[in-house]
């Protein structure tokens, strides 16, 4: 097997709500959006962000765990500069997040912040200096 992931999918409450966070909000394109069903964004060069709704996901994935807390799963977004990082928290503040980590610096040397979209998913807005990450931040 390959060492790499295509998709990566998450149920989602209430898909028009879903969508005009990310489409409206935050200002991403569609792939594929299927009304009352599913909506993919292509988040890099081959890995695509499917958020489906949450029945049509149960229906085929199965039943879905609940209880209270943050879901155990960041998507974290990296970044050239810790102002980059900055701007990002802002516009997700802007389209309407409703919890806004601000970003600060790490013990490990990087600068990150979270935001969460309509269903509560972390997002992980990040600066980490390692050089051996470099491959996957693109510049500002």
């Amino acid at each position: 097997m390959d060492q790499r992931i295509s998709f990566v999918t998450l149920a989602v409450a209430d898909i028009d709500v879903t969508r005009r966070f990310y489409v409206d909000g935050l200002g991403w394109t569609p792939e594929l959006d299927v009304p009352g069903e599913v909506i993919m964004f292509r988040a890099g060069e081959h890995l695509v962000l499917s958020l489906w709704e949450r029945s049509h996901f149960e229906a085929e994935v199965g039943a879905l765990m609940t209880g209270h807390g943050v879901a155990p799963i960041t998507i974290a977004h990296n970044l050239a500069t810790p102002e980059a990082v900055d701007a990002v928290l802002s516009t997700a503040r802007a389209a309407g997040s409703p919890h806004v980590e601000e970003a600060v610096r790490r013990d490990w040397g990087g600068y990150t912040g979270y935001f969460s979209d309509p269903d509560g998913f972390r997002w992980e807005i990040a600066f980490n200096p390692d050089p051996r990450l470099s491959a996957i931040v693109l510049p500002d």
